[in-house]
């Protein structure tokens, strides 16, 4: 045996015993090399061998990976004829999910948060101590003027430079959350009884938002790895019926998908010729497993059209409660709208985040949450193809940290939502992130909590739920 297929065949039982598993990182080929006492070359070949066979693949920038089962990837059905606008109602329903879903002790797997091991606490505790300390006059300025705090602009203005996209200061509105960016965008461009373009499925909180102003939703088809379809957006956009469009490009919650820069041009392209504003929601953009970070559509609009939106807590904070939209053309629109609707985002948060992103260690923080995130994604999608029924479809994410799981016709994943809260597991079903109520047989499992054999367990525990279920109607 030849000293590469030797290595080979160790790693190749290493991975069929179960010691490595699904989304496990192998040691760098520098460590093989040393511990094996083997040439560079020759862990590379012993490497590549493993990835011809299937078993191992290579993240660019990160290393070589555990590859799962081949798993049936969700199906895509392009849509000729755009469905009608409709009315949102879904508010109720969501919020008693999302309740049922913190019940204490439960897994959990419906709450779309990274694990507060994974995130960055202390060192926040430690940043706030420090600014309160040298900068005690901070909390005596005023509620309502100079919304955003130059030093914070600053920051990421720069960091968006870093990644090809070209923010301009003035632009900048620092806001209370994503989720308020996204709203003061709304208030900015639309007004009640207008239909907005989301996509097909979407995240149910852009739905909440649609419902609470009177927005009309129109569901735009979205491929699991390419996104919304420019397709059927340029024929739903025709007739100069949509106000408005909310997308999340950029691992998208909850296919995890990211768009091609070239979908990304045409979109921005044919939006600023028809004059419809775009809410961009680039939250997960620093959580895409791509090869560079994936510009958002911003970067590709020449014309001030697209409205940026983001925040930090996916990277740093679920409770920092800090956001940002750089609004284009219609910045002081939304500026206005953030003065008259909450003031000022908390002066020492803003100063507290710049020192945060400013810090040396920063960017290795967010390349090792991005890997471990990568990771519990790959081991979930592995326990979902060994315990699920054999006709389940899932996505393979290229950003985020959410599977999209298509399950048998037959299922029903609200009645599934239910069973599985008693037995102490939350999961949040496919109807919720629809206007139109489809995606009934359709599940969202968040990855953000380390994997565990609880973890496990849990999924075991789901697939026989869904086996237990009465069949309604076998569709052929």
């Amino acid at each position: 045996m030849l000293l590469y297929e030797d290595l080979a065949h160790q790693l190749t039982g290493l991975i069929h015993d179960g010691v490595m598993r699904p989304g496990d990182r192998l040691p760098s080929v520098r460590q093989l090399a040393q511990q094996q006492k083997l040439s560079i070359s020759t862990v590379m070949q012993a490497l590549r061998s493993l990835e011809t066979h299937g078993l191992v693949e290579v993240r660019p920038q990160s290393g070589f990976y555990v590859r799962g089962k081949a798993q049936r990837v969700v199906n895509y059905q392009p849509v000729n004829d755009i469905p009608e606008a409709v009315d949102v109602d879904l508010s109720a329903r969501l919020m008693r999910v999302l309740h049922l879903n913190q019940t204490p002790g439960i897994v959990q797997m419906g709450s779309a948060i990274p694990a507060p091991a994974l995130l960055l606490a202390p060192r926040l505790n430690t940043l706030y101590s420090r600014i309160a300390r040298t900068q005690p006059g901070l909390l005596a300025t005023g509620s309502h003027d100079n919304i955003s705090e130059p030093v914070l602009v600053n920051t990421l203005v720069r960091r968006y430079l870093e990644w090809g996209c070209t923010v301009r200061p003035e632009q900048v509105v620092v806001t209370n959350s994503c989720t308020e960016a996204l709203m003061l965008c709304l208030r900015t461009v639309t007004r009640q009884g207008d239909t907005v373009a989301v996509e097909s499925p979407t995240y149910y909180v852009m739905l909440q938002l649609l419902e609470a102003m009177g927005l009309k939703a129109l569901e735009i088809p979205t491929h699991p790895q390419t996104g919304v379809s420019v397709e059927a957006l340029e024929l739903a956009t025709r007739d100069g019926g949509v106000a408005a469009c909310l997308f999340i490009p950029n691992g998208s919650n909850p296919l995890g998908c990211v768009m091609p820069d070239a979908n990304k041009q045409a979109v921005a392209r044919l939006l600023a010729e028809r004059n419809i504003p775009l809410i961009e929601d680039d939250l997960y953009g620093d959580l895409c497993n791509t090869p560079e970070r994936p510009r958002p559509i911003y970067a590709f609009d020449r014309s001030g059209n697209t409205m940026l939106c983001s925040s930090f807590s996916k990277t740093v904070s679920p409770a920092l409660r800090i956001g940002f939209v750089a609004g284009g053309k219609r910045a002081r629109q939304v500026l206005f709208q953030k003065t008259v609707n909450s003031g000022k985002t908390n002066v020492m948060t803003q100063r507290v985040l710049a020192a945060l992103m400013d810090s040396r260690g920063f960017d290795a923080h967010l390349r090792t949450l991005r890997r471990r995130l990568t990771e519990q994604v790959a081991r979930t999608r592995d326990a979902v193809t060994r315990h699920f029924p054999a006709d389940t479809r899932v996505t393979n994410p290229q950003g985020g940290f959410v599977l999209w799981i298509e399950l048998p016709d037959d299922i029903d994943t609200v009645k599934l939502h239910g069973k599985a809260i008693e037995q102490g597991i939350a999961t949040v079903p496919g109807p919720l992130f629809s206007a139109s109520g489809r995606y009934r047989n359709f599940l969202r499992l968040a990855c953000g909590q380390p994997w565990s054999d609880a973890t496990d367990h849990a999924v075991a525990r789901l697939a026989q739920l869904i086996e237990a279920m009465p069949a309604r109607s076998r569709k052929g």
